[in-house]
Formats: C-alpha cells, sequence, structure tokens
C-alpha cells in the first residue's frame, strides 16, 4: 500500500479526504502530496499504476492506459535534434499506447477513480471542454464509475467512450468551457456530487506529472526541456511537482527542465500575463475573449481562469524552472500535424500539434541546441486509429442549460 500525506503551503499536514482541495488554515495555494518512497521504483501494477509508490492511492483499477516515452527517428531528423523524446498519451498500439480516450486527461481520472473507491465511491462532477469529458467518461466506462458532466454545447459530440455503461449523465451549456465550469459550480452547490477538483485535485495532478516520470525512466535522466500546450497549466504544474521529486531521488540529475509552454492564438492569456512579467491575469489579457475563443483552433485550450498565481501554479512553476510561454497560430499548429502524420501512423489532437508548433518554433529561433535533451509531451492523439480499431459510442446530452437559468430549475434538471 503506497504511504502519502497531503501538506498545505503553510506546512501543516491537512486531513485527507476525498473532498480535501484546501487548507482549513486559510493558507492559499495547491496542496502538495507527500511520499513516503522518496525513489523512483516502477511497481507491477498494470498501466499508469506501474508509478503507484507515487500516486496518492491505495487501490489500482484494472488498465492498460499509460503514458510511453520513445525517440522519432523522422522528427528528430527533420528538426536536427539528437536528443527529442516523445512523452505519448494516446492511442498508438504500435508504440504500445492504449489510452481509449485519446488523452492524457486519462492520467487525471484513473487516479482520481481510485481515491474515490478509496474513500467510499460517489458520484464525479466536473466541467470540461471535451479532453476530461472524455478521459472521465471512459474510465467511467471501464469500471462502472458514475460522472455528471458539464461541457459547452459546441464540444458535446466529442463525448464517445468505448462502453456506455449508463453511469455517465451529459448537461451541456450554451457559452464556452469557463461557462461550463461555472455552472459545474452552481451544480456542485446543490449537494450530492464529488468535485473533481481540477488543478486542486494532487490525484489529477500527480498522474499527470507520470508522463514525465516514464520520460525519465527511458531517457534515464531529468530532460533539458520540457513542451507542451497548455489550456489550464495543471499539466505544466505537474511536470515542476514530478521533476522535484525525481531531483529527491538523486539518480535523473540536479537540474529543473526549463518548461516552454504554448497556447494557441489569439487566445493567450497566460502568454500575455507571463510575458509581461505579472503574477495575474488581468482584464485585458481577456478582452475580446469571447471572440477569441470562436476563431481558436485547439478549443481544449481556452480556459479564462487557470492556475497561473495561485501558489504553487503555473507562474511559480515558471519562476522555479525557468522557461517562456509561445503563442501557436493555427496555420503553424496544422502544419506541425502534417510533419507528425509524414513520420508517424496516427494523427494528434489540435492541442498536440500546438505543442509541436512550439517545438519547431523554439529550433528555428534557436532557444534549444541540437544536442539538449527534450521532452515533447504530445497530450493526445490516436483518434483516427480508435476509430477504427474500437467501437465507439456516443453519450447523447441530457439537457443545454441556460447560463442565466435559477437555481430552482436548475435542481430541477439535474434531479428531475
Amino acid at each position: 500500500m503506497g504511504d502519502y500525506v497531503l501538506r498545505c503551503p503553510g506546512g501543516d499536514v491537512v486531513d485527507n479526504n476525498i473532498h480535501t482541495f484546501a487548507c482549513p488554515s486559510g493558507h492559499r495555494g495547491l496542496l502538495r502530496t507527500e511520499y513516503e518512497a522518496t525513489s523512483l521504483v516502477p511497481s507491477r501494477f498494470p498501466g499508469i499504476y506501474k508509478f503507484f509508490d507515487w500516486l496518492p492511492v491505495h487501490s489500482v483499477i484494472d488498465t492498460r492506459s499509460a503514458p510511453v516515452a520513445f525517440q522519432s527517428e523522422r522528427i528528430s531528423k527533420e528538426l536536427g535534434l539528437n536528443n527529442l523524446w516523445i512523452g505519448f498519451t494516446g492511442y498508438y498500439p504500435e508504440r504500445n499506447a492504449f489510452t481509449a480516450s485519446c488523452s492524457f486527461k486519462e492520467m487525471e481520472a484513473l487516479p482520481t477513480y481510485s481515491r474515490i473507491n478509496d474513500f467510499g465511491g460517489g458520484t464525479v462532477l466536473l466541467a470540461s471542454a471535451g479532453n476530461t469529458a472524455r478521459a472521465f467518461a471512459q474510465v467511467a466506462a471501464d469500471t462502472g464509475g458514475r460522472c455528471v458532466i458539464v461541457m459547452p454545447e459546441r464540444s458535446a459530440c466529442k463525448l464517445r467512450v468505448t462502453n456506455d455503461t449508463g453511469n455517465v449523465r451529459l448537461l451541456t451549456v450554451k457559452g464556452d468551457y469557463t461557462d461550463a465550469i461555472e455552472m459545474s459550480d452552481r451544480i456542485a452547490a446543490l449537494g450530492g456530487f464529488i468535485l473533481e477538483g481540477g488543478a486542486k485535485n494532487v490525484a489529477r495532478r500527480d498522474g499527470l506529472g507520470t508522463v514525465l516520470l516514464e520520460g525519465a525512466l527511458k531517457m534515464g535522466r531529468l530532460p533539458d526541456h520540457y513542451f507542451q500546450a497548455v489550456g489550464s497549466g495543471t499539466g505544466a504544474i505537474s511536470a515542476w511537482e514530478a521533476s522535484v521529486r525525481l531531483i529527491g531521488d538523486g539518480r535523473y540529475g540536479n537540474r529543473l527542465p526549463s518548461l516552454n509552454l504554448s497556447q494557441n492564438l489569439p487566445f493567450v492569456p497566460m502568454v500575455k500575463a507571463w510575458d509581461a512579467g505579472r503574477r495575474e491575469i488581468l482584464k485585458e489579457d481577456l478582452t475580446g475573449s469571447e471572440d477569441e475563443i470562436g476563431q481558436i483552433y485547439a478549443d481544449v485550450l481556452t480556459n479564462r481562469k487557470p492556475p497561473y498565481g495561485v501558489p504553487g501554479g503555473v507562474f511559480d512553476a515558471m519562476s522555479a524552472c525557468g522557461g517562456r510561454f509561445i503563442g501557436i497560430s493555427e496555420a503553424d499548429a496544422i502544419s506541425a500535424g502534417k510533419l507528425w502524420s509524414s513520420a508517424e501512423s496516427v494523427s494528434l489532437d489540435p492541442a498536440a500539434n500546438v505543442a509541436l508548433a512550439s517545438l519547431i518554433h523554439a529550433v528555428e529561433e534557436g532557444m534549444v541546441s541540437k544536442d539538449d535533451t527534450i521532452l515533447l509531451n504530445i497530450t493526445g492523439g490516436g483518434a483516427d486509429r480508435a476509430e477504427e480499431d474500437l467501437e465507439l459510442v456516443s453519450i447523447p446530452s441530457e439537457i443545454c442549460l441556460d447560463k442565466n437559468i435559477s437555481n430552482e430549475d436548475l435542481r430541477g434538471s439535474v434531479y428531475g
């Protein structure tokens, strides 16, 4: 059994239960997990639970889903990089990748459901623009777990799983991802659900950190540079936290990787805030955000309230690790996707194309050297192969909620 405690930014160990997302003493910032195991020793458990000692769980779900790390000879040659590694989470059987939701968000969902099981079960409530919904719905389909998902109406067509158990309820909202988050908060206030917690959920963060752990195992060291496209930035926080644990191990180096994080133009609030040297995202960073979100190529990257300035959040991760934010156009992302398709036999999600485009940009601008060790986090891919190999079932929306619905009508829609 893995042993761990939750510690708040003020230094106190806090009560560990499924609803613990903040320090009861009022310390602002993200809780962190502290594990009894100080060395990375892979277990014999399946899938992501290979990293059981560094996951905040006591139970294991039978799964093949896990990140994989490999080198792509053709992409490395095209970019002139000698030590490029791909951290891939998706469906790509030839690379031993079997994540049916085709998203690294499944690495969040699996340990979250394990923690729910550890504390007696319940119905998880979450908001999503697509990837998180697919991941949690897929794990529910695989395990019989229960969830209620709130999505923007335009994103609902993305919710497909390999087996509809009837335990997944989909509610849509007229609006964008932030509107879905706000609606899920209102539903949570009605009671009866377990919030998945977003970036505050240590299971989600430590689950996402397994991409870097797998990369470090294959590389034998921490990377010099880490690349990822971000909406909330939770994956970047996770990479920072996992890197700190690996430095504590003592076998993977003593220098944090620089974080090279990308957003999809024209909606780039974290790019604007970081380039201005600010901890906070200001109103002007979001000016015209609704129009920008409507134009965006990778809509899963459209979070108007990311955990950027919170203690232990994206700003602190970037400050600790160094690095840069990069804005990527739709044209450059699509071009990057074509490069990937010429080298590998599955397609990428739009957000992963943005990440690859940011690496191409960094190479062209001399931000990285040819002998640097680089980990590129491909956060989703293989949907085309999953369509061919797996029998996918769409989960229909029960109701589309108006943002201005009254609490009484909302209660009737959720419980009626």
